[in-house]
Formats: C-alpha cells, sequence, structure tokens
C-alpha cells in the first residue's frame, strides 16, 4: 500500500526545509550532531552545537508573509513534546547536559530567506 500523495509531498517538503536549515546552520558556524532525532516522547528536526551551545532546533516550512506566522504555530504542546525528546536525547548523551541549551526556530519558505531565530522560547513557557 503506498502512503498518500499528500503525505509523500509534505515529508518531501520537510525534508527540504530540514535540508536548507541545516545548511544556513552550518554556514552559521553549527555543527549539526543530529537530524530527526527520534525519542519515544517526540522528535527533534536539528540538533546542533556551536561553542558551549546546543541548539535544539525546530524548522517550519512556510509560504508567503515571509513565514511571520511560523512562531505563533509552534504551540505549547509542540514545545513540551519537544522539550521531552531533548530531555531523552541529554539522557542518552552523558556530557550535553552540562553544556548550554537553546530552543531555536528556522522558519524556511518560498519568496523569502531563512530566518533562524535563536531562543525562540524558554523550556517551561
Amino acid at each position: 500500500m503506498t502512503p498518500p500523495r499528500r503525505k509523500v509531498q509534505a515529508y518531501r517538503l520537510g525534508w527540504r526545509a530540514e535540508t536548507i536549515a541545516a545548511l544556513l546552520l552550518r554556514l552559521k558556524g553549527y555543527r549539526i550532531i543530529a537530524r530527526r532525532y527520534v525519542t519515544p516522547v517526540g522528535e527533534i528536526d536539528l540538533i546542533a552545537t556551536r561553542g558551549p551551545v546546543v541548539a535544539v532546533v525546530e524548522v517550519k516550512a512556510r509560504s508567503g508573509r515571509g513565514g511571520a506566522d511560523a512562531a505563533e504555530s509552534l504551540g505549547a504542546r509542540q514545545r513540551r513534546r519537544i522539550e521531552r525528546a531533548t530531555g531523552a536525547y541529554l539522557a542518552n548523551h552523558p556530557g550535553s547536559e552540562a553544556r548550554d541549551i537553546r530552543f531555536d526556530l528556522i522558519v524556511v519558505g518560498r519568496g523569502f530567506l531563512p530566518r533562524h531565530l535563536p531562543g525562540a522560547w524558554i523550556a517551561g513557557d
């Protein structure tokens, strides 16, 4: 049984957006250490490091308006899921918890340059 066409398109769009986001981070001097990191409690799109910072990055693909609505689309429930997945990542990677953990958002879409929003939210908000 093949997946519905819309699901395949959404998967490809997400993969493309994450690739662009990873390239943007690399250009900014980050090292990508994980992509689509899956845990029993959720998935993290990208995990990157630069200096003492571990950036846990959520990537949003948007069209039009320069992605102005992307930050609002990241609801409290999704943030909590990402925070729980980050806890699982830290539990499996000793030493990472000693670094500064930051939650970032990268918005990617047609018609505008990718936007990186470092510290898009604080855990527990």
